[in-house]
């Protein structure tokens, strides 16, 4: 089970992948959450964190979400973005797919800290569909801003953002991309090596695990991705 409160950090500050007060939102769930997956993600992975959390408020503002405008659904936008791959840590690591293990993690802690079960929930579904093409983006609006933010931090949709291009040069410079596609994607294969069952047929895990056993020699990022 992977743990969701009390963790010291297991990796020395980063100065790279280090968010502060002006992003993290305020209040004791949130700074839980980023202590959470700053405790467990390596930078790349946090740094993509953050960077999806920073184009997901982008588009928020951009139709004056009630994500943006009312803090605990800021606080359910910031954990659902920062969270959503803590999945592919070994500490999350369970028998699932990284995106339910992850989305159990997140849960967890929101209900230790207050969040109704309810709410806990629309972060438990906007973590586990954020792979999962046109169907997230037409569950909520939670589901749909962090899909289509992580999507925009692989320079995908561009066209959904006005300035979406300068916008992701600027926070990369802040938060630098540290080779997310490549560092990503081996994790999410080496949990398929140890456990094939956490690819199932269909999902984005599966198209990255039989990309690798394909090439398993391939050194570059997984084609799959």
């Amino acid at each position: 089970m992977c743990p969701a409160s009390s963790l010291a950090h297991v990796n020395p500050p980063n100065p790279r992948s280090t968010a502060n007060d002006d992003i993290v939102p305020s209040s004791e769930v949130s700074k839980a959450a980023y202590e959470l997956a700053s405790a467990l993600l390596p930078p790349a992975i946090l740094n993509h964190s953050v960077r999806v959390y920073l184009l997901a408020v982008k588009l928020a503002e951009r139709s004056d979400s009630m994500y943006v405008r009312d803090q605990t659904k800021r606080d359910l936008l910031f954990a659902a973005c920062i969270l959503h791959d803590v999945g592919t840590t070994e500490q999350c690591n369970g028998p699932l797919r990284f995106e339910v293990e992850g989305a159990d993690a997140a849960s967890k802690l929101l209900r230790e800290h207050g969040i109704s079960a309810e709410e806990a929930h629309q972060v438990w579904m906007a973590i586990t569909l954020h792979t999962s093409p046109h169907i997230a983006e037409r569950i909520n609006e939670l589901c749909c801003l962090v899909r289509m933010a992580v999507l925009l931090d692989f320079g995908k949709g561009l066209d959904k953002l006005e300035d979406a291009a300068d916008y992701r040069i600027s926070i990369e410079q802040k938060f630098d991309r540290m080779g997310i596609e490549k560092v990503l994607g081996d994790a999410v294969v080496q949990q398929a090596v140890k456990n094939p069952e956490k690819a199932p047929a269909a999902s984005w895990p599966n198209n990255l695990y039989k990309t690798y056993l394909q090439d398993p020699n391939n050194q570059g990022v997984n084609e799959g991705f």
